[in-house]
C-alpha cells in the first residue's frame, strides 16, 4: 500500500489499443496476425519472468539487471519486427516518426540519469575500499582514517544526484506518449503502434522503478491502468502489483537505502563504525574481524552488481541509439527528413 505523503499516478489511457485490430472492416491478414500474437505472447513471457518470486528479490542489482536486459531483448524485439512488417520509411506516417523519435530521447535521456547514478555509486567503491584497507591495520591512526572514509561514504551515497532528479519530469513525458496516434488504411502501421504500446508501457514501467531505486522516492512509481483485452495485460499487472507494493513497503520502513546491495553495505558499516570511535577492546578484537569479514564481502557483491546492471544499461542505450539512428539515416535518404521538421534537427544535435 502507498503512504499518505507518497500518493502514485495513475494513468488512464484514451483509447483501447485492441480497438484498432477488431473494429469494423479492419481485420488484419493472417500473416500480420500471426506477427502480432507472436510479439505479444513473447513480450508476456518477459514479463512473466520479471515477477518476482520472493520481496527480496525487488530492488536487489540482481532484479534490476534482469529488467534492464529483458528490456534489451524487448526493444531488439521491435526492430526485428519493423522489418519483418516490410514497412518502408517513406511510407510511415508522420506522427508515427514523431512517437518513435520522442520516445527515444526521452529513453536515452533516462539512460544517460540510471548511467550517472551508477557511476557515483561505483565511486563510493574506492571510499570503501580505502575503509577497508585502514581497518586491516592495527594502527590507531588508521582507525581515525577509515571512521573519516566511511564519513565521506555516507555523504557521497547520501548526496541528491540532479540527473536522477530530473527523471520525474522524463517519466511524464512517456507516460504522455502512450495515447496512440490514429491509424488509418494501413494494417501493417496498425500492427506496429499496438507493438510499440505494449514496448513502451512495459518500458515506462521498469524505467520508474529505477528511477524510484535511485532517487530514493516512490514519487517516481507509475501505476499504469491497462486495457483487458491485451493478452500480456494479466502478466503485466502481477509485475506491476508485486514491484510497486514491494518497493512501497521497503521506503516505508526507513531503510538507509533502498537498493538491496547497497543496504547490507550499509548495515555493515553500522556495525562496524561504534568499535572504532575510540580504538578496541580486547574482548571485541574478534568480533571485529568478522565485521571486517562481513563488509568485505558486502562490498564485492555491491561491486559486482554495480558492473553488470552498468553494463546493461550501456547495452540498453545502444540499442535505442541505433535505432534511433537508423531511422534518421532513411529519413536522409528517402528525403523525407522534413516531414518532423524540427524534431529531427533536435535529435540530429543531440
Amino acid at each position: 500500500m502507498s503512504r499518505p505523503q507518497d500518493p502514485h499516478r495513475p494513468f488512464f489511457p484514451f483509447g483501447n489499443p485492441f480497438r484498432m485490430i477488431s473494429s469494423k472492416g479492419s481485420r488484419l491478414p493472417e500473416r500480420l496476425l500471426s506477427l502480432l500474437i507472436s510479439f505479444e505472447e513473447t513480450l508476456a513471457e518477459r514479463v512473466r519472468k520479471l515477477i518476482p518470486k520472493d520481496s527480496d528479490e525487488v530492488l536487489s542489482l540482481s532484479w534490476m539487471n534482469l529488467a534492464m536486459d529483458s528490456l534489451c531483448e524487448t526493444h531488439s524485439g521491435v526492430k526485428n519486427l519493423i522489418t519483418e512488417l516490410e514497412i518502408p520509411v517513406s511510407d510511415w506516417d508522420e506522427k508515427w516518426i514523431d512517437v518513435y523519435l520522442d520516445i527515444s530521447v526521452n529513453l536515452l535521456d533516462l539512460c544517460i540519469a540510471f548511467s550517472s547514478q551508477l557511476t557515483k555509486l561505483n565511486q563510493g567503491h574506492l571510499l570503501l575500499q580505502c575503509v577497508l584497507h585502514n581497518l586491516n591495520s592495527s594502527s590507531p591512526k588508521q582507525f581515525v582514517r577509515a571512521r573519516s572514509s566511511l564519513d565521506s561514504w555516507r555523504q557521497h551515497i547520501n548526496a541528491k544526484n540532479p540527473r536522477v532528479e530530473s527523471c520525474q519530469s522524463i517519466l511524464d513525458n512517456l507516460v504522455r506518449s502512450l495515447d496512440l496516434p490514429k491509424v488509418k488504411n494501413s494494417a501493417k502501421g496498425k500492427v506496429l503502434m499496438r507493438a510499440l504500446y505494449g514496448v513502451k508501457v512495459v518500458t515506462v514501467f521498469i524505467c520508474s522503478v529505477f528511477a524510484a531505486a535511485f532517487s530514493g522516492s516512490a514519487k517516481n512509481l507509475l501505476d499504469l491502468s491497462i486495457s483487458d483485452t491485451l493478452p500480456w495485460r494479466p502478466a503485466f499487472s502481477d509485475l506491476q502489483a508485486n514491484v510497486n507494493g514491494e518497493v512501497r513497503n521497503v521506503f516505508g520502513c526507513g531503510r538507509v537505502t533502498v537498493l538491496k546491495e547497497l543496504d547490507a553495505v550499509a548495515v555493515s558499516i553500522k556495525k562496524l563504525y561504534p568499535m572504532i570511535q575510540d580504538g578496541l577492546e580486547p574482548v571485541e578484537v574478534e568480533q571485529f574481524k568478522k565485521f571486517i569479514i562481513d563488509l568485505g564481502k558486502q562490498e564485492e557483491k555491491l561491486s559486482e552488481g554495480l558492473d553488470r546492471l552498468t553494463k546493461s544499461v550501456d547495452g540498453f542505450f545502444k540499442i535505442v541509439l541505433t535505432g534511433r539512428d537508423a531511422l534518421l539515416c532513411n529519413l536522409r535518404e528517402t528525403g523525407t527528413e522534413s516531414m518532423v521538421g524540427s524534431n529531427s534537427e533536435q535529435l540530429v544535435g543531440r
